[in-house]
């Protein structure tokens, strides 16, 4: 099969060269127009490929098409040995009109051909047959025909279609990677137009022919069930990849003439001609594509400079081994251009470039909006996506570098760099093509659930969704820096740096609407906007929002009790102008906007705030408040009743330090309060005053601002679009252990739902779980309807069916609160207590240091196995959140001998404890694949031990000892074969990441 090369140079190098011819063993398949006599044979193709019932249950309809072939509409086989192994049908009847209104055509002239009508007075009057002709001349681009036009003062040009379609397609799947030997002859049928076209059902899966063609984004609005795919002839000739010369220079600049950031990429240019670097000294080199001596493209790379940032903070080594690739073979892309029709030869281009530049890796960073750093010049983005898989964030140690002195990571590493999203094109990568999805997946809601969905999807590696739409009230949350706003508590799911740092942005189609109406029967949502979205997945992952709330209007002048109030109240909506200082916050949106007003219309006056509400919220607004700059005496913090087993804080210190805290600030409280007026039932724009009923006297206080963090609960518009589309809804949107409604295309996760009442567990619910480890656990379970390469999930066993899914990761709450003190607060996901108070800690397990007063309060409780279950953090000082969150499931012994340790006193402040440098092993992102590695060493050490026992006794002491708790594994171990086991693991793991951990030292290092 394979022959050797001939010699150029001798003598040469000491090796063989061999080549493999492909026209040899798999010729290009001989194509020829249609005939009646191969009806036979393409039916039978048709029956074995799909399920095109037009063509199956017709017996004479692919004879009868194949006789009426035209001019217009032409029919193709290709043969093997005499025999039709596949066939196509083209046409040059195409709805053009439909498919503009329905893609993004702008790039292609919406499939037009822009033909010449006149060029002046004198011309007008010519002979009309040269503009018949002229069709017939050579085309150029869309783009570069309106140029010459524009160029020459034409007074004006016509429309003409310039695009066949395929109709049909198929072929025999041992020979579908052949399918694109049609196109050149197809093109031969049709010697006027540009374009072929060719559109697919939306869920259909793509097959070869495809990887050829270019996806046309679509409308969001569009109302073809179908994506659309066009090949430019253009595409049929060779396109040559080399170093650019000075001398591309104005083709180049043609190019990019219109595009944003061209001038960065003009200047980088002119710096490799003239320099090989840019102006910041870093080596840049430049790469040009051309097709028939015209430059269609160029690349930009330049040297990287932050291997070891990149190694560090991105887990890029699920893609490389780093001690294959030379510091030098890293680099980064710049700029990259293309043009459209030529979208196909992208991952030649990339293949071509390393090859060239001597580079084994390019990566390409995606900056967020806010950030002052400018991305590069690249168009079109979705190309350089199609070729690169994103690289998943790290999570990050946060290292006390003073106190570990030459013992901290390299500043390399730890220095501060503004985040971005992290994209990588290997050799290997190049080779290795995505399965492209193309079934419109439409998220409702920016939640932490949502955001978690769509992040599991847009990192799996040989995936690519193109239709992923995310529709949010107010955007994405990562289009702004929001870490330092206030008002809301925080899950710690997502930073601002975090989402920076996911590829969200360019992977989804974001919609900032809003849902009113889901129409289940044409399977689209219908969004404020009046605009109709279409999908084929559904995921409503909206969470719960605080709602306005709407005074009780009850005549104060007769005496009432708040428990009457309280439930009728409950289910009254605010239906009133919403005055413009009173505040429902919700999300960075909402506090954002608020801040501004604030600032602009409140804080430099006398009147007073109201902070509404009985969640933690209140307490992290009042501390907001209080930075600004108001005064404590002009906050009036109202609680209104609590709800059943409501509670702000589970520790009750960190409750009676807040309490004490507003006292000290001159904060007035007030509890059990309902509010009852608003301007004294007038109109209430802008809101003077409020009145409360209370369980004494009614409460009058004057008011500047009104800050509502009231009555959480379900978004009218929300819930009238699920009522109204017969979702069934139970308080909560209804849905069963595997997310899904009473509608199989819709699917609902978070805190908007509740399980079915046949599990008979109203005590459970999204809300009681971490939402980040359940938007995750919904993507994994959509996972196989998109993903080839897994297997649909099993049903579940008859007496399975009635279980809920139960989640293991903490529940996370924290924020700043009144006094500048943070707070953390992790706990095991746990049921909610529909009858009794909540159960407390064991004493005995708890592990407590410092004081809320003195701001270095820190609690910990095990539980029974003696894990870390509950963590709770009360400080002055900025607390080092990544590094505990760590802590949560990990065994005391693990974790330095706690509780020993604390029992003898030995432990004064858990925040000194874990700053010690042994602990940095343990908040590694890595750890937990060490704990893993370190479970099968014992497990198989342990299943060898119990065969080779043979007495009933010593089989009995197996199981004593696999249950005791208190037994670390390596005590299990007393022979030295098996700690040397534990013993080189260990080293491996502190080995392989000494740059993360340089604080511990290696074998031969002393």
């Amino acid at each position: 099969m394979f022959e050797p090369l001939q010699r150029l140079t001798d003598p040469g190098p000491q090796c063989l060269a061999l080549i493999c011819h492909r026209q040899e063993h798999c010729p290009r398949l001989h194509i020829r127009p249609a005939r009646v006599e191969d009806h036979d044979d393409i039916v039978s193709i048709f029956e074995q490929e799909t399920k095109l019932l037009s063509v199956i249950n017709q017996p004479y309809f692919l004879a009868e098409l194949i006789e009426a072939q035209n001019e217009e509409n032409h029919t193709a086989v290709c043969e093997i040995d005499g025999v039709a192994v596949g066939f196509i049908s083209v046409t040059a009847d195409v709805d053009l009109k439909q498919l503009r209104n329905s893609f993004e055509l702008g790039d292609f002239n919406g499939l037009y051909k822009l033909q010449q009508t006149k060029r002046n007075e004198a011309a007008a009057s010519t002979d009309p047959r040269e503009d018949e002709e002229e069709p017939r001349q050579t085309q150029t681009s869309t783009s570069q025909q309106q140029k010459e036009i524009q160029s020459t003062g034409a007074g004006g040009f016509s429309e003409k279609p310039n695009a066949f379609c395929i109709q049909f397609f198929v072929i025999d799947k041992n020979y579908e990677m052949r399918s694109v030997d049609f196109i050149p002859y197809v093109f031969k049928l049709f010697p006027d137009l540009d374009f072929c076209v060719m559109t697919v059902p939306t869920l259909s899966p793509e097959f070869p022919l495809l990887q050829s063609f270019l996806r046309v984004p679509p409308r969001a609005t569009r109302s073809l069930p179908h994506e659309l795919y066009v090949f430019h002839r253009v595409g049929l000739r060779p396109v040559e990849v080399r170093p650019a010369v000075a001398a591309d220079q104005p083709a180049v600049s043609d190019l990019v003439n219109g595009l944003k950031l061209n001038e960065s990429l003009l200047q980088d240019l002119n710096g490799f001609c003239e320099t090989r670097s840019g102006p910041d000294g870093v080596p840049l080199q430049a790469f040009v594509a051309q097709v028939d001596g015209q430059v269609v493209g160029i690349l930009i790379i330049r040297d990287e400079q932050d291997v070891e940032y990149i190694r560090a903070h991105y887990n890029i080594e699920n893609f490389i081994y780093f001690s294959h690739h030379r510091y030098e073979e890293h680099a980064q892309i710049r700029h990259f251009v293309l043009k459209p029709s030529l979208q196909h030869f992208t991952r030649h281009l990339f293949k071509e470039v390393l090859r060239l530049a001597h580079r084994s890796c390019l990566y390409h960073r995606i900056y967020p909006p806010y950030h002052s750093q400018e991305n590069s010049c690249v168009h079109h983005l979705d190309f350089v996506l199609n070729c690169a898989v994103p690289v998943r964030p790290r999570r990050q140690i946060i290292y006390p570098l003073e106190e570990l002195g030459i013992n901290a990571p390299s500043r390399r590493i730890t220095e501060d760099q503004a985040p971005f999203a992290l994209s990588l094109i290997s050799r290997k990568l190049t080779m290795e093509p995505k399965v492209t999805i193309n079934a419109r997946t439409v998220v409702v809601g920016a939640s932490d659930t949502g955001l978690s969905f769509l992040e599991v999807l847009c990192f799996c590696p040989h995936l690519r969704f193109n239709n992923l739409t995310l529709i949010s009230t107010h955007g994405f949350p990562g289009d702004y820096n929001h870490d330092d706003v206030g008002f809301l508590s925080t899950s710690h799911a997502y930073s601002s740096r975090d989402l920076a740092q996911l590829p969200l942005h360019s992977c989804i189609n974001l919609m900032t609407e809003k849902v009113v109406g889901i129409n289940r029967k044409s399977q689209h949502v219908r969004v404020s906007g009046g605009q109709k979205v279409p999908y084929d997945h559904l995921i409503l992952s909206t969470g719960l929002q605080y709602q306005v709330p709407c005074p009780t209007g009850v005549d104060l002048s007769q005496p009432v009790s708040n428990s009457q109030l309280q439930t009728q109240s409950a289910h009254r909506r605010y239906t009133e102008p919403v005055p413009s200082n009173l505040f429902t916050l919700n999300d960075l949106s909402d506090c954002m906007a608020a801040r501004r007003w604030l600032c602009a219309n409140f804080v430099e006056l006398q009147d007073n705030a109201i902070v509404y509400g009985n969640s933690i919220d209140v307490y992290t607004t009042v501390e907001t408040l209080l930075s600004l700059g108001v005064h404590g005496s002009r906050i009036h913090l109202v609680i209104p009743p609590p709800e059943p087993v409501a509670s702000c804080f589970s520790d009750p210190a960190v409750g009676k330090a807040v309490v004490t805290t507003l006292e000290k600030a001159n904060v007035q409280v007030h509890h059990d309060c309902l509010l009852a007026q608003m301007n004294n039932g007038e109109h209430p724009e802008p809101l003077t005053s409020v009145t409360f009923t209370t369980n004494t006297e009614p409460l009058h206080l004057q008011c500047g601002v009104f800050i509502n963090l009231s009555n959480k609960g379900l978004d009218y518009d929300t819930f009238k679009s699920i009522n109204n589309s017969f979702l069934v809804f139970d308080s909560r949107l209804v849905i069963n252990a595997t997310f899904h409604t009473n509608d199989s295309a819709i699917y609902g996760a978070g805190p908007l739902t509740k399980f079915s009442r046949r599990y008979h567990t109203d005590e459970w619910s999204h809300a009681n779980f971490n939402s980040k480890e359940v938007g995750q656990d919904l993507a994994a379970m959509m996972l196989p309807l998109f993903d080839p390469t897994l297997e649909p999930a099993d049903e579940p066993p008859h007496e399975m069916d009635r279980l809920v899914p139960l989640y293991k990761r903490a529940k996370i709450q924290g924020g700043k609160l009144p006094g500048g003190y943070d707070y953390l607060h992790v706990t095991k996901p746990s049921a909610t207590n529909l009858t009794g108070p909540p159960v407390k800690h064991l004493q005995d397990r708890g592990i407590v240091t410092g004081r809320v007063e003195s701001g270095n309060y820190f609690c910990l409780h095990l539980d029974c196995n003696e894990l870390v279950e509950t963590l709770t953090c009360f400080s002055l000082k900025p607390l080092s959140v990544s590094n505990y969150l760590s802590l949560y499931g990990k065994h005391q012994q693990l974790l330095g001998q706690l509780l020993t340790r604390y029992h003898q006193a030995l432990i004064h402040d858990l925040y000194s404890f874990f700053r010690q440098s042994w602990c940095f092993a343990v908040y590694h992102d890595r750890f937990s694949d060490f704990e893993q590695e370190l479970r099968q060493i014992a497990s198989t050490k342990l299943k060898s031990d119990s065969m080779s026992l043979r007495d009933d006794e010593s089989r009995r002491q197996v199981m004593v000892d696999d249950d005791d708790s208190n037994v670390l594994p390596q005590d299990r171990f007393k022979d030295a074969e098996s700690r040397a086991a534990l013993r080189s693991s260990a080293v491996k793991y502190l080995t392989y990441n000494r740059n993360l951990l340089p604080m511990f030292a290696c074998p031969g290092q002393l």
